[in-house]
């Protein structure tokens, strides 16, 4: 896509380093013109592997967990426990989920596409973006599918 090359430059200061990232602040002064250029997409990159670690910490802590077998003679504390667990999975489940999420991101990054709306190619907005670091549709996109899959079921 042509605005998609147009719109990206090259970072000035060369680098990339994690001291040379730029704050949300500063991400969000920045001028239109400077849409998905290095320095956000370096921002963008390094909260994507951020997610990505704690995500996986996660699931390391929840196995560790698991393995930690108790034996608890009293039935309505063995319930409490099972059911503790089954909390722990459903939760890793999701994060399962978002994990898949945030690679496809780290990818789009990797291929130009991240920060641009699947459906219309237009720009998703920084905002949005910082919210949910792993959207792939602007909010009107967003929307007008939410819409067809409440009219239509999924």
């Amino acid at each position: 896509m042509a605005t998609k090359a147009a719109k990206k430059k090259t970072d000035a200061e060369g680098d990339l380093s994690e001291n040379n990232l730029p704050t949300e602040a500063e991400l969000l002064k920045m001028p239109e013109s400077d849409y998905m250029n290095e320095r956000q997409l370096g921002f963008f990159r390094d909260r994507l592997r951020q997610m990505e670690q704690e995500i996986l910490s996660n699931a390391g802590e929840t196995t560790e967990h698991l393995r930690e077998t108790q034996f608890v003679p009293d039935p309505a504390d063995r319930a409490t426990i099972e059911e503790e667990h089954a909390l722990e999975l459903r939760t890793r489940d999701r994060e399962r989920k978002l994990l898949k999420k945030v690679q496809q991101s780290i990818v789009r990054i990797d291929g130009g596409e991240y920060g641009w709306c699947e459906e219309t190619g237009e720009p998703i907005g920084l905002r949005r973006l910082l919210a949910r670091p792993t959207a792939t549709l602007s909010l009107e996109a967003q929307e007008r599918r939410e819409m067809r899959q409440k009219m239509f079921g999924d």
